[in-house]
Formats: structure tokens, sequence, C-alpha cells
């Protein structure tokens, strides 16, 4: 058990080395899945290109979701997106920053499997038995055929075992020319895939680096805050709990007080230790209050707020602090004071 807790906290402390292992699983998921995926194309004018187009582009729309699923940071998005402006404003280049690396991350594998999709060829192959130019490729003209016919005998292109028209066509001549024109786009798509993330990667920082950093450190903000929230209320809600139980037991035994005197001696001081760590919020309505609270108006980002309320105590405390760490004589000190 402590080995599984220790690889959950090196997982929440490393959040973004660990969303980059499940990118990569994911993409070897995908290319893994499609050589264990069973092709079997209709065969039918009508239904290979829809066959096709779906076999291409519904599994990385699937995988595209599943990495936003995946991603912790999409709650903590949402939250913060829709969340009331109250005493905090809102950061839309953070917003921005943290969908457009979530994002990012969710492309891997929907781009891993539309490159091994073409790259392979039978999905194209079966999209496009139609639509091969017979004029280069076969013998159209010592066929008396409807239009209709003959898109029912290329459609059975992808088909070994009912295809019948090799009169026409040759059934692996097509195949190869239509292979060959999937593979050239696939190496086209990854060559820009590739492309596009060195751009991303290379170029964005040089242009907005101050902007860059300032929206990965308050996104990084963001996520430690809301962590920290949830530690803080599962530790507070542990404690109210105990101590609510613990009085319950005691109100129901009074009789036997007698019985249990060691035992709540013991108690006293646990019990002073769980009530610190409630912070004063002791009852369920305050506890509502507060939580309310930090949904609609969270506390702005100044740790200097709450010290210009407190008025000439904190302006003496702080002249204390300078004057001490300037190490005057107190003399001086006490000459400064009187003039204020």
């Amino acid at each position: 058990m402590d080995k599984f807790r220790m690889v959950f906290q090196f997982l929440q402390s490393n959040q973004e080395s660990f969303m980059n292992g499940i990118c990569g699983i994911m993409a070897l998921a995908s290319a893994h899945l499609y050589s264990a995926f069973d092709f079997n194309c209709p065969c039918l004018p009508d239904y290979n290109l829809l066959y096709g187009m779906g076999i291409l582009f519904v599994p990385p729309v699937v995988l595209f979701l599943l990495g936003f699923v995946m991603n912790n940071n999409v709650s903590m998005l949402a939250e913060e997106w829709k969340r009331p402006t109250g005493m905090r404003q809102k950061d839309p280049s953070v917003l921005r920053y943290m969908f457009c690396s979530m994002t990012q991350r969710a492309l891997i594998a929907p781009a891993v499997w539309i490159s091994v999709t073409l790259l392979d060829g039978k999905c194209f192959i079966c999209s496009f038995s139609t639509d091969i130019p017979l004029d280069k490729l076969g013998n159209q003209t010592d066929h008396e055929l409807s239009e209709r016919e003959l898109k029912r005998i290329l459609a059975r292109i992808p088909c070994k075992d009912i295809f019948n028209g090799h009169e026409i066509v040759s059934r692996e001549v097509a195949a190869r020319y239509l292979r060959c024109i999937s593979q050239a786009v696939g190496w086209f798509f990854v060559l820009t895939i590739t492309f596009l993330a060195f751009l991303v990667r290379a170029i964005r920082p040089c242009f907005t680096q101050a902007a860059f950093l300032k929206t990965k450190y308050w996104s990084h903000y963001i996520d430690i805050e809301r962590k920290l929230f949830e530690e803080t209320c599962t530790e507070h809600a542990k404690s109210f709990a105990k101590i609510c139980i613990q009085q319950f037991f005691e109100g129901m035994n009074k009789e036997m007080g007698l019985r249990h005197v060691h035992y709540q001696e013991t108690q006293k001081e646990e019990d002073k230790e769980e009530t610190e760590k409630l912070l004063g919020v002791t009852d369920q309505g305050t506890m509502n209050k507060v939580l309310k609270n930090w949904h609609r108006c969270k506390p702005p980002l100044n740790l200097n707020h709450d010290v210009c309320q407190n008025g000439n105590a904190s302006a003496f405390n702080n002249h204390n602090v300078q004057f001490n760490n300037l190490s005057l004589p107190r003399r001086e000190v006490a000459a400064y004071y009187s003039k204020v």
C-alpha cells in the first residue's frame, strides 16, 4: 500500500511528465488498436466512402476526447472559466494557454491514428476504389457496361474474394495505385504535423517570452491552489467528522463516565489538535458559506491586502521591521517614532 501511495504522490508532483507519458501511451495504444482492428470494407458503391472515412476520422475524434477526459486540468479550466469574477479577475491568456496545452497533448493520439491509417492504405483503397482512372489503369472500351454496374464492380476491388472485374482492371494494379496515393498523403500529413509542432515549440517563446512565462506561472498556480484547497478541505472534513463522532458517543455514554475517565483524559489533547485544524469553522452553515464564498469571490492575489487594511498597527510593525533590518541604534528608532 505504501508503494502505491509513493507512486501516487510522485504522479501528483510530476503532473506534466505524467500527462506526457499518458499521451505517449495513448499514441502507442492507438497504433496497436489499428493493427488489431478487423477492417472489413462493405464493397458497395454507396457505403465504401462512408465506411472508409468513418474509420479514418471517427476513432481520432474519440481519442481526442479521451485525451481531454484523462487530463486532470479539464475540470480546473472549466471551473476557472465559469466561476464568477468576484474579488479575483480572470486572465484570458492563462485560460488560453491551459487550453492550448491540453489540446496539444490530446492531438497526439489522433495524429498517430491518422498517420498509421494513411500509411497502411486500406481505408483509402476502400473509400476511393470507384474513382480510379480506367483510361490509365484499365480497359473500359471493350465492355459495354453502365456507369452504375461499372462502379459496382470497382467497389469490389478491396474485397479479394468477390472481385470479378479482372477483364476491366487488374485488382493488384488498382490497389497499388491507391495505396501509393494514400502513403503519399500520409507522409505529407506526418511532415505537416511535425513542422507545426516545431513551430509551436520553437518560435512561440521567442516572440512572447514574457507572456509565455506569465501564463505558465499562473496556470501552475491555479493547479497548485486547487490541490491545496482540496487537501485542506479533506483535512478539515476529517477533523470535523472525528470531533462530531466523539461528541456523539460521549453524549450517549454519559452514564458510563466513570469507566471512561482515563479515555476522556487521553482524548482531550487529541481533541485540541483536531479543533485547531478546524480553523474556526465548526458548524455546517459556516462551512457552506465558506465554500460558497470561495467559489463566488476568491481572495485577490495580493499578500499585502490584509496588511493595508490594518491601519497604523501594521504600519508600525513594518517600520519596526525596516529599522531592525538596518540595525539602527535604539535611540534613533525612538526618535523616529516620536516624530511619527
